[in-house]
């Protein structure tokens, strides 16, 4: 059973009615009637309501509208797998958004409503802190967190809608805010994410009791990843002295084993800076069932499900009658850019060729190995066990650190051989001869071998001025188009555009 803090999904949404013309039905009181100024006193009610900010973290794989996994939604954009599914039409908003053609009816539409309910829940928590109830030492922490939280989820609508809609108190009538222009959400963000930092409220790492909790040192990856992206030179040292401290601490280093990363005795492991919790113990997610969607209820994940073969004959620590959905196999190219005594490879990459069982649209035999599915991964489930796998997401690792840090260090002219350094552990941790003087061609290519299925080549293409030249159309004819500027930012979803005219569509 997991020892970390197990992220449950709070609704203390209240009862509205609407009995009259005014706003009086806008009023959020608990169901039995308690206000909420006289609910969130302490620190335990408090802690609810920071429990229902980190809630929506599991919704994207399935939140009983569509899938929208965050891993399949970045690398289906990337160069590494293909679509996948039962037909060129199954989830046909990915296959649109693969071959670069997404349009307000074909975008990640549901990640847009999951993360502003995240936003919400997080403008909530940091409300109720400011009340000045409980103790000041819980108040703070629960801020700081609801704050970077807050960040976290703005950040995943940022790199992939760009222009958004932004606010930091939640929306009084007609519930509208302005929408932003992609370098304004950076400036507002980047501010925030400053200040949350400097603060120094949050530990480095939290002990084993309470991980799945953001920390300083997720605040500092995500710090990285925002100002690499966003190629703020600017900030670039910046980011490298918090790269440096991490790799300073003892709190964290590589896991010496590789494959043991993505087993469950390697989630929250010493290189584990930030992980999505999961669990198939007691889970309560389930499919839609009398009308009650379960979807968004603590449990597990369908990743492992989605990415997976279909009709599975058994073996291979899946049993007989364990069923996938097909979606992102993994393209061969993948595979063979692996040396073959890269230990990363197999950990990486289920080859599953000489397998019989029922192909689907796209299917190479091979699959993402670091969240493929185990039989023990879901067999505490008492729900529908497709949807209750216990893999961890892995957001943030160690290994980054160091490849953030060579990166930067070359950016600003840092000494090369202690860029070389840092890119040579991750090497020599796959088995892998030492570089020598390295470029930024080999810090990509280290990333690209390293972050596999982990959501970060599509956006490492995007920020280095390569996506133009690799996302093009490939030898079999599923991609056909290629990617350019104005693809950065995929479109906006109608639905949102119909709720609020002032909304601008992204050019796409």
């Amino acid at each position: 059973m997991k020892q970390h803090i197990s992220i449950i999904a709070l609704f203390a949404a209240g009862a509205f009615t609407l009995a009259s013309c005014s706003d009086d039905f806008l009023e959020v009181k608990k169901p039995d009637g308690e206000p909420l100024e006289e609910y969130y006193t302490t620190d335990e009610r408090l802690n609810e309501a920071l429990n229902s900010a980190y809630a929506p973290l599991h919704w994207p794989d399935w939140d009983g509208t569509a899938y929208n996994d965050l891993t399949v939604d970045a690398e289906i954009l990337g160069d590494d797998f293909w679509v996948g599914g039962e037909t060129a039409t199954d989830n046909l908003h990915w296959h649109k958004l693969f071959n670069f053609e997404g349009s307000g009816n074909y975008t990640l539409a549901t990640l847009w409503t999951d993360f502003y309910s995240g936003i919400k829940r997080c403008n909530d928590a940091i409300k109720y802190c400011s009340w000045g109830n409980g103790s000041e030492s819980e108040r703070t922490s629960i801020d700081a967190q609801a704050r970077l939280l807050r960040v976290y989820y703005y950040n995943i609508l940022w790199h992939y809608y760009g222009n958004v809609p932004f606010y930091l108190e939640n929306l009084t009538t007609p519930y509208t805010a302005p929408q932003m222009k992609a370098d304004e959400i950076y400036a507002q963000l980047l501010t925030e994410l400053e200040a949350i930092i400097a603060s120094k409220a949050l530990p480095l790492r939290w002990d084993n009791a309470n991980a799945g909790r953001v920390s300083q040192a997720m605040a500092y990856m995500l710090y990285a990843e925002m100002v690499m992206y966003q190629n703020d030179t600017a900030r670039y040292p910046q980011a490298l002295a918090y790269m440096k401290e991490l790799i300073a601490s003892p709190e964290y280093q590589l896991n010496p084993d590789y494959a043991a990363i993505w087993k469950e005795s390697g989630e929250w492991c010493q290189e584990s800076i930030f992980e999505i919790n999961y669990n198939d113990d007691q889970a309560q997610r389930n499919w839609v069932i009398d009308g009650v969607n379960f979807s968004t209820w603590a449990g597990g994940t369908v990743l492992p499900t989605l990415i997976s073969p279909n009709k599975w004959p058994g073996g291979d620590g899946w049993n007989t009658g364990e069923d996938g959905w097909g979606f992102l196999p993994m393209r061969v190219e993948t595979y063979d850019m692996f040396a073959a005594n890269d230990q990363r490879r197999d950990a990486t990459c289920w080859d599953v060729r000489g397998v019989e069982y029922t192909n689907r649209y796209q299917d190479t035999h091979i699959w993402l190995a670091k969240y493929r599915p185990f039989s023990d991964n879901n067999k505490d489930c008492p729900t529908s066990k497709n949807l209750n796998y216990n893999n961890n997401k892995r957001i943030y690792r160690y290994a980054e650190t160091l490849l953030n840090a060579a990166e930067l260090l070359l950016a600003t002219g840092g000494n090369n051989s202690e860029a070389t350094g840092y890119l040579n552990q991750v090497r020599q941790r796959a088995g892998l001869e030492p570089l020598g003087s390295i470029t930024e061609d080999d810090i990509i290519n280290e990333r690209h071998l390293e972050f596999v299925g982990e959501g970060k080549r599509y956006f490492d293409l995007v920020r280095t001025g390569r996506a133009a030249t690799t996302l093009v159309p490939d030898k079999y004819g599923y991609r056909t188009n290629s990617w350019t500027p104005n693809k950065k930012h995929i479109p906006l979803a109608q639905s949102e555009l119909d709720a609020d005219p002032s909304l601008v569509q992204n050019e796409y």
